[in-house]
């Protein structure tokens, strides 16, 4: 099953896909987002309720959505892993490390598929980091490894656009992370009766077609099992929370010359068995 998070109309909701239509899961459940109905009524609700009924209304066309918003517009808790294929460890130049690198997201930093990503006043140097990420559908506190993909909802592709300026302004990544508009995510989730427990999903970004990055899930260096344990350690995950596992090698900084992302350029995310985010990049106006 699939499922995303789009605009219609007055509306803001969430549903699941259903050949060329969407089932309505936010109107069934008096308005909530997706992340808040995964937090009261579980993901196993969520399923059934798709599985009851139709399509309500056409993906694309005149009737259909206007605009993707993130899979997960509200999620309580964004964690993103940073430097987790040797690659990119490499041409970032950081020594290896005992544990995975985490740093916050917030989630008005987030935009949709199809939505532009915005390079803000403040800075020229807005990077591309093509990752895949995964949204939590059963919560829990020091979930084993064994036991991590029984926690997880779906998988979807994500563009941690990154400013580096701002980036290494410190040794705090967050305030490069943080603009809004410029973190990507989407076109939707696809779930764990899609994406199978040890599948090898592959990755690619291209810019306006151009091939930058190109890397599967068997070259991460923290595993998702071992990033979802480690997270849970210092805090309870919660349904609707989002891990972003990383981006591979190819990044626009360490190019020579430095490959940044510029107005007019359309950015691509694509991820094996999932489908492909894809966004226009503006400068702020």
């Amino acid at each position: 099953m699939r499922f995303l998070s789009f605009t219609r109309g007055a509306a803001a909701g969430f549903g699941a896909l259903a050949g060329d239509g969407v089932i309505d899961l936010s109107a069934r459940l008096g308005g909530l987002d997706f992340g808040e109905a995964l937090r009261v009524h579980g993901a196993d609700a969520l399923r059934d309720l798709a599985a009851r009924h139709a399509a309500d209304f056409p993906l694309a066309g005149a009737d259909g959505i206007e605009a993707y918003r993130p899979v997960v517009a509200d999620p309580r808790q964004i964690f993103c892993v940073g430097l987790n294929y040797h690659e990119h460890r490499v041409e970032a130049g950081r020594a290896e490390t005992a544990f995975p690198t985490i740093f916050l997201r917030l989630a008005g930093s987030q935009t949709g598929h199809g939505q532009p990503l915005v390079i803000p006043r403040e800075s020229e140097r807005f990077d591309y980091e093509g990752e895949i990420a995964i949204v939590i559908g059963r919560g829990g506190r020091r979930i084993a490894p064994g036991q991590a993909f029984s926690h997880i909802l779906g998988f979807s592709c994500y563009n941690d656009g990154s400013l580096r300026d701002w980036q290494a302004h410190t040794t705090q990544w967050a305030p490069g992370k943080n603009f809004p508009d410029t973190g990507a995510f989407g076109p939707w989730l696809a779930d764990t009766d899609e994406i199978r427990e040890g599948d090898v999903l592959t990755l690619e970004t291209r810019i306006n077609g151009e091939v930058l990055q190109q890397a599967d899930t068997s070259m991460l260096i923290f595993a998702i099992p071992e990033i979802i344990a480690y997270v849970s350690s210092f805090t309870a995950l919660l349904p609707g929370d989002v891990i972003v596992t990383g981006t591979p090698g190819g990044v626009g900084f360490k190019r020579q010359p430095p490959r940044f992302m510029r107005a007019g350029d359309v950015v691509e995310v694509e991820v094996g068995g999932i489908g492909t985010l894809s966004n226009p990049v503006r400068q702020e106006a």
